[in-house]
């Protein structure tokens, strides 16, 4: 049985501004590009032309786990939440957290809302997307944080509805779901059973967790259009020119 990248998918097919439609094949969040398998290897170079990846992780998980990269790829690094003072994004973060997972997930998302390291990241991300527009994949340690903000960013700017925005997050729930349980078991006999609560609760997302980054948006900025054009010092144009090159 020939087994996916973990938490991989396109963007394309949501539909935004005007009913037009998310173009395919451009845009794929997933999870890190880590020991891939020779099938794998063929889908991400061959099948979708991969030409650049967006790398949200941190130095010490790049290092553990290290993307599979290969000639021709522009491969971008970029950490998201380097300035954070809570970094539920990885295992080890998630396993020092003390029994406040929950509350901890929260804090992430507001940080990487308002953090200089994540509106810096993210301008650069999104910049280079209507800079140079390419088949590109981005991605942190399981997908669905830094990753899942990333998603939710270039969506609302091509005006998907908040609902299909929260469907696409939540999307992640099911596509972990065996990759979660491998580390479960893994650190079975390592943690106590409160830890691995904590890392379980970690290791997926809930609604509530993408709401309070909108949430810190619209406290901090009054509307997502400021927050794009004052929080990531996105050009007035920008929404525009993301639906010019992403709807079709």
């Amino acid at each position: 049985m020939v087994r996916e990248i973990t938490n991989w998918r396109s963007l394309g097919g949501n539909v935004g501004a005007d009913g037009r439609k998310v173009k395919d094949g451009l845009l794929f969040r997933c999870g890190q590009l880590y020991n891939l398998t020779a099938y794998q290897k063929e889908q991400v170079q061959n099948k979708y032309q991969i030409r650049r990846v967006f790398d949200f992780r941190g130095e010490e998980e790049r290092k553990q786990y290290p993307d599979y990269l290969w000639s021709g790829l522009d491969y971008v690094v970029i950490d998201v939440l380097k300035d954070a003072q809570v970094n539920q994004a990885s295992v080890d973060e998630i396993i020092s957290a003390n029994n406040q997972a929950e509350e901890d997930m929260l804090t992430t998302y507001e940080e990487l809302a308002l953090q200089n390291s994540a509106q810096k990241g993210y301008h650069q991300f999104l910049l280079t997307l209507i800079n140079d527009p390419v088949p590109t994949a981005f991605h942190c340690f399981a997908g669905k944080d830094r990753t899942g903000v990333a998603a939710a960013l270039i969506l609302k700017s091509l005006g998907v509805s908040d609902e299909q925005i929260f469907v696409d997050y939540l999307k992640t729930i099911k596509a972990r779901k065996q990759e979660n349980q491998a580390i479960l078991d893994y650190l079975r006999d390592q943690l106590t059973s409160s830890q691995l609560q904590d890392v379980a609760v970690a290791l997926t997302v809930q609604k509530s967790y993408l709401e309070r980054y909108f949430k810190a948006i619209k406290q901090n900025y009054g509307d997502f259009d400021n927050y794009l054009i004052r929080g990531l010092d996105l050009p007035l144009d920008f929404k525009t020119k993301m639906r010019q090159i992403y709807l079709e």
